[in-house]
């Protein structure tokens, strides 16, 4: 595959204005940009003489009963150089977030040029003014995150497709919606990468994802590949105590002093960050606390919800669970004696006789709720499932639709003394890395050997890409053990997140992110680094292309 290098400078140029043409489109998550994108690049691969020729090769996706008709594109590129069924995955998303962070630049946000001549106007921190005068560095939201590794792969498949008859094995380019949050995408999209698999008699040897690199602390030079990701759960703990009326205060058991206590237990706390191999991932941190009280009265709240995000590089969804629950127990103990501890100042004080609070308190996961209903009423799963479609219909949030059914469970157990409950909510996503002993290892590492010599720069090599991404639903670590725990402990997982977890993990796809370079993705000041992006970054693509399907 020589051929490429030789045309390295008119592809970067296509790459950065391809790039600039897909920032112009918005397509934030959740509104109809998100079909717009699709198209665009459906437009674009169809153009290209290869699949003009084979036009069954683009293939369009639209997501199941989705009200955006937003699409999977597909573009499969069979090499003919000979008969070899080893074929590497392009894939990335084409969503992004909003924009409501650049304020009054707001309508510059999608037009990079436009965006660059603005910012020069205002006040910059120091190191995005030094960026902006370098004129190294793209600006505009998608335009690090993730659009230009969209660009990345598209040309090089357009170059690729020009020499298909020097093309050992195949590359199949998956790009996607709906990653910035439920990453539906990329989920229904297994399905047509099976299809593919069987229909083509193809070997998946390596996913490559494109999404953002980035320094990882100030003054960090190194460039990243990261061999697997990270996975997350979302350990929710609906909690349920005894409403009173403000004037008798001591009388009631107060569900929000719990939660604060479960946010000081696991909010940022490093003893619950997992690890791997001297990676360690990132502490849980809250995302939504609040009384679940409808309206305002005198009355104490009787119901609250708190969730948090967890980020998983090893542990077992069974040694998770445990943990948590135990972190619940943490909190009662904790609010109960700190409730007779007031309770007995104020005694004090007013000259009232104090007799200990009783600590009325259980904490159990949704498993053990479940199951003890399930043992006395059969119709259970009829009643959760029906409970689900109106919920759904209503337009409920899918982290809180559980909520009723713990309502539920709790009044069909006869359960009205407090409880705490945890259970796990959307999104899931599985985690997965390369073994220490995997050949794959060695050979990612004698290739960037090639890259860093040749471009005078250094890489380091980590476990796990540490955001979420939609790699993880390539390859799954987890043993189907853990999986069950899950599923267990998932309200109605099937209705609200179905996953296919078994045909993940019989697909195993091994899945290593690239990356373009960049800084500050999700902010106002998101911008990419076009020397290495659209410089470096294609060489190391190709090279590991000419590696992985052994036509060196």
């Amino acid at each position: 595959m020589p051929f490429y290098f030789g045309k390295m400078l008119k592809i970067n140029e296509e790459m950065l204005q391809l790039t600039k043409d897909m920032v112009a489109v918005s397509s934030v998550n959740t509104t109809k940009g998100e079909k717009d994108i699709g198209v665009f690049i459906e437009d674009y691969l169809r153009s290209i003489p290869y699949f003009k020729e084979h036009p069954n090769q683009v293939i369009v996706q639209t997501l199941k009963n989705d009200q955006l008709e937003r699409r999977n594109v597909f573009a499969l590129l069979l090499g003919e150089k000979d008969k070899n069924s080893k074929t590497i995955i392009f894939h990335g998303h084409t969503d992004t977030v909003g924009v409501e962070d650049y304020g009054a630049l707001a309508g510059y946000a999608f037009d990079c040029d436009g965006l660059a001549e603005q910012l020069k106007e205002i006040e910059l921190p120091e190191e995005v003014k030094k960026d902006l005068e370098s004129g190294e560095y793209l600006f505009g939201r998608g335009a690090c995150d993730m659009k230009s590794g969209d660009a990345v792969f598209m040309v090089l498949l357009k170059e690729l497709s020009e020499h298909v008859s020097d093309l050992s094995g195949n590359i199949l380019l998956s790009l996607n919606p709906v990653e910035e949050n439920l990453h539906t995408g990329i989920i229904e999209g297994i399905e047509v990468i099976e299809k593919l698999k069987k229909e083509y008699d193809l070997d998946y040897v390596l996913a490559i994802n494109n999404d953002y690199t980035c320094p990882m602390y100030p003054g960090d030079k190194h460039h990243y590949i990261y061999t697997g990701v990270g996975g997350k759960l979302l350990p929710c703990f609906y909690i349920q105590g005894r409403e009173t009326h403000v004037g008798q205060c001591f009388e009631g058991y107060d569900p929000t002093t719990v939660m604060a206590e479960l946010i000081k237990e696991l909010n940022l706390n490093p003893e619950y960050s997992d690890s791997y191999e001297g990676e360690y991932a990132l502490p849980p941190t809250l995302l939504k606390s609040k009384d679940l009280k409808g309206w305002y009265n005198v009355q104490t709240a009787k119901e609250a919800l708190v969730y948090f995000n967890y980020f998983v590089l090893n542990a077992d969804v069974r040694d998770i669970t445990k943990k948590l629950v135990s972190a619940g127990d943490k909190a009662v103990r904790r609010a109960s004696a700190d409730l007779n501890i007031k309770y007995k100042g104020y005694c004090e004080k007013s000259g009232k006789d104090f007799q200990q609070i009783k600590n009325s308190w259980s904490v159990m996961s949704y498993e053990d709720l479940y199951q003890l209903v399930k043992n006395q009423d059969e119709s259970i799963d009829k009643i959760l499932a029906e409970e689900t479609v109106k919920l759904q219909e209503a337009g409920v949030d899918k982290r809180e639709i559980p909520v009723s059914y713990i309502r539920i469970l709790l009044a069909m157990a006869n359960i009205y003394h407090p409880v705490v409950v945890l259970y796990y909510a959307t999104p899931y996503c599985p985690h997965n890395t390369l073994e220490k002993n995997d050949e794959a290892l060695e050979k990612l590492e004698k290739i960037l050997k090639v890259v860093e010599e040749e471009n005078n720069i250094e890489y380091r090599m980590d476990g796990f890409f540490p955001s979420l991404s939609d790699s993880s639903y390539l390859s799954l670590d987890d043993s189907m053990e853990s999986i069950a725990t899950l599923k267990q402990n998932f309200p109605q997982m099937q209705q609200l997140y179905p996953l296919p977890l078994e045909l993940i993990k019989k697909l195993n796809i091994k899945a290593v992110n690239f990356g373009v370079y960049g800084k500050d993705a999700h902010k106002s000041t998101e911008r990419l680094q076009v020397p290495y992006s659209f410089g470096v970054l294609p060489e190391l693509i190709m090279k590991t292309t000419e590696v992985f399907l052994n036509v060196c």
